[in-house]
């Protein structure tokens, strides 16, 4: 099988509250069509549930596989991108499901005698997994050092199959698609990015400073919160990687909801949409409780039982501010095209030890639309999984702890 993936140009098309290789409309044109094949029995808009007025679309594919969730949102700063996000997302998922053919097991300790693999401590493994365990491997590209490398089928595929071993809980983490291949990689990269910083905030407590001062389409979309009486605090968690990474945290101060303490996450080279996309994401999971219909729905039924001062309480350095910052002074490195974008995404990896950047091509021959599993060994991911915390984590920790008092 040829996993050479040589990166082309890919101009960004549009760029409105996104950043895309076509057009919202263009896209939606493409792949509704798809949805059938799919799976995809039902796209909703579920912008009107709530109040805020952020689109939100719902998808729904009953047919996922078990371990999957089958209802998905979408969200944008107009319809057509957020029914275009929700469908998407179905289509991600259900490319990811598809289980390569004459699959062998074998240890890292073997294969690694004559092919260059990823050593699973790497993926940052839970403490009791053998990182040398028999496993399926399969072919992938390194984009960073343009080479095939072996990586493991339980960190590519989502869900792993219960039937065979895998390393760690499975995850959609680091699966992203686009118009382009290009476009998926973009934005495989900067949700992998994403969780990285968030996981590092956890470890830490450190919510970074408060964002004053945002400007147009960011400055909108927020009114829209304001006007309703949902309270919203953008914090910059940007790491040392340098990509705007941005945090929204949401109090709806009207109807006191524990389970509407909801909170967003936006990372992209562009600032302003870094702040838009982690705002549309609190209205996506605001919108999402309301709705009730998603099945991994389970930490909002807790909340509910905590009651809302309780949660806030836990959540307290979230809320906190102790400095503030412009949103003029985020430095953005953003380009006109996508690949010139994961090129100096690349160096700044590199440049914080992060040699590897592996893009596994999920894309379903049938539908035709490009969907990748991007992995880069190193980068944390605490925050959807507790049971895995690497260097990057511990060395932030141990930063945290010794720092001078002055500047806690």
């Amino acid at each position: 099988m040829n996993t050479m993936i040589e990166l082309q140009p890919s101009p960004k098309v549009y760029c409105g509250q996104t950043e895309r290789s076509k057009t919202p409309e263009e896209t939606l044109a493409s792949i509704e069509p798809l949805v059938q094949i799919a799976g995809i029995t039902r796209v909703a808009d579920i912008t009107d549930l709530d109040r805020i007025g952020v689109p939100v679309y719902s998808c729904i594919r009953p047919t996922a596989a078990d371990g999957a969730i089958s209802v998905y949102n979408g969200k944008g700063g107009t319809e057509a991108e957020a029914r275009v996000a929700g469908i998407m997302e179905g289509i991600e998922r259900y490319s990811a499901e598809a289980m390569p053919r004459d699959l062998a097991a074998t240890s890292y300790k073997m294969l690694s005698l004559t092919e260059d693999c990823i050593n699973p401590r790497d993926l940052i493994l839970p403490r009791t997994n053998d990182a040398d365990m028999e496993l399926p491997w399969v072919d992938a590209w390194d984009i960073a050092n343009n080479c095939s490398v072996k990586v493991p089928l339980c960190a590519v595929i989502h869900p792993n199959p219960h039937y065979l071993p895998g390393l760690f809980r499975s995850s959609s983490n680091g699966i992203a698609s686009g118009n382009t291949i290009e476009e998926a990689i973009f934005y495989a990269l900067t949700e992998v990015i994403e969780r990285d910083s968030w996981s590092l905030v956890e470890t830490t407590r450190d919510t970074g400073p408060a964002i004053t001062g945002l400007t147009g389409h960011a400055s909108e979309m927020l009114a829209k919160f304001t006007a309703a009486g949902v309270e919203v605090t953008l914090k910059d968690i940007t790491s040392d990687l340098g990509i705007p990474t941005i945090a929204a945290v949401s109090d709806d101060v009207t109807l006191k909801d524990p389970r509407l303490l909801t909170i967003g996450m936006g990372t992209h080279t562009n600032p302003e949409i870094a702040v838009i996309r982690a705002l549309s994401e609190v209205a996506q999971s605001r919108a999402t409780q309301i709705h009730g219909a998603r099945e991994d729905a389970t930490i909002a039924s807790f909340r509910e039982m905590m009651g809302y001062d309780r949660v806030k309480r836990m959540n307290a350095y979230w809320f906190k501010t102790e400095s503030t910052k412009q949103f003029s002074e985020i430095a953005g490195c953003a380009t006109p095209d996508f690949t010139t974008d994961i090129l100096a995404i690349i160096e700044r990896l590199k440049a914080a030890g992060l040699a590897r950047v592996i893009v596994y091509d999920l894309t379903d021959p049938d539908l035709g639309v490009p969907v990748v599993r991007v992995i880069v060994p190193g980068l944390e991911c605490f925050t959807i999984d507790n049971e895995r915390r690497g260097k990057r984590c511990t060395d932030a920790e141990r930063r945290h702890i010794h720092r001078p008092k002055s500047a806690a």
